[in-house]
């Protein structure tokens, strides 16, 4: 798998597009990011992206469309396990307790069910292994 903790901050942001527009041609990524950069940075960006194995692109007729390699899930869970093993020693628990202390005022009593509900399922799911 692509080691997306490895990117700059405008690979990063040009990453978060694609992941939200699915694919896009490079003209909709530089819409999308709504600050002044070239084409030809972006076209940069993108072939050092392509060149890391983060992306892939196909033609369009004289465009190219990019698009990910991996998905997003499996993208977030890579990056959140590195975000744990070095944050939190490699303590889920850890990771948790300090998100929920975080944002407890913007919890709201269904994101709490939500959560239990959660939990309820991999203590079950742990259970059966």
């Amino acid at each position: 798998m692509t080691n997306l903790n490895k990117l700059s901050r405008r690979e990063r942001q040009i990453m978060d597009v694609l992941y939200r527009l699915e694919q896009a041609s490079a003209k909709e990524i530089q819409d999308a990011l709504g600050d002044p950069l070239s084409d030809s940075s972006i076209r940069t960006f993108l072939r050092k992206l392509e060149e890391k194995g983060h992306i892939k692109h196909r033609e369009a007729g004289p465009k190219f469309i990019y698009s990910p390699i991996v998905a997003r899930n499996k993208a977030s869970a890579s990056a959140l396990s590195n975000v744990v093993k070095t944050f939190f020693s490699d303590s889920p628990l850890m990771a948790v307790n300090s998100l929920l202390d975080m944002s407890m005022a913007d919890i709201s009593e269904d994101d709490i069910k939500s959560l239990e509900k959660l939990i309820r399922e991999k203590k079950q799911e742990l259970n059966k292994k």
